[in-house]
Formats: C-alpha cells, sequence, structure tokens
C-alpha cells in the first residue's frame, strides 16, 4: 500500500519562487553561528543558512547572479531587524 503524505498549510520541500521574499539575520550565542533567514511574503521560512558561509544555490530562489549584493547585505544588515528583500 501506497503512503499518503500531508502537507502543513503553507510548508513546502521545494521553494517556490516568490514576488517578494523577507531577510532577518539572527544572532548566535556562545558556539551557535550567527545565521540568516529568507521568508516568502506569507513568512514561511524558505532559507535557513549560515551567515558567514558561502552562499549556495541561490538559482532556487531567484537569486542567482546576486551573490555580492547578497554578501554585502548580510554584512551590512542588523540583527533582528526583519526587511523585504531588495537587490
Amino acid at each position: 500500500m501506497g503512503k499518503t503524505i500531508v502537507k502543513a498549510p503553507g510548508y513546502s520541500n521545494t521553494p517556490e519562487l516568490t514576488s517578494e521574499m523577507y531577510i532577518i539575520k539572527v544572532k548566535g550565542k556562545a558556539k551557535i553561528p550567527d545565521y540568516i533567514q529568507l521568508r516568502d511574503e506569507n513568512f514561511v521560512l524558505i532559507a535557513y543558512f549560515r551567515a558567514d558561509r558561502p552562499l549556495k544555490n541561490l538559482d532556487k530562489y531567484g537569486l542567482e547572479g546576486k551573490e555580492v549584493a547578497l554578501r554585502k547585505l548580510i554584512t551590512e544588515l542588523p540583527f533582528g531587524k526583519l526587511q523585504k528583500l531588495e537587490i
């Protein structure tokens, strides 16, 4: 028999390109590093990565070719301030 997979509303294993995205930088504590969250227009988490690591797979989020601008934004972004991603 096959399994039925039920997904929670607003959740997807494969992120969809969205017209609006939001970014927030979260401060780590002790051995936990700082990290970045990308969220869609419904504030659903679509990407989560360390702030100090090279950016990978940005094409999945429609951000290919914007690595330099995104890295600059991440560097200048204050901790804890959710803002619309405009690059």
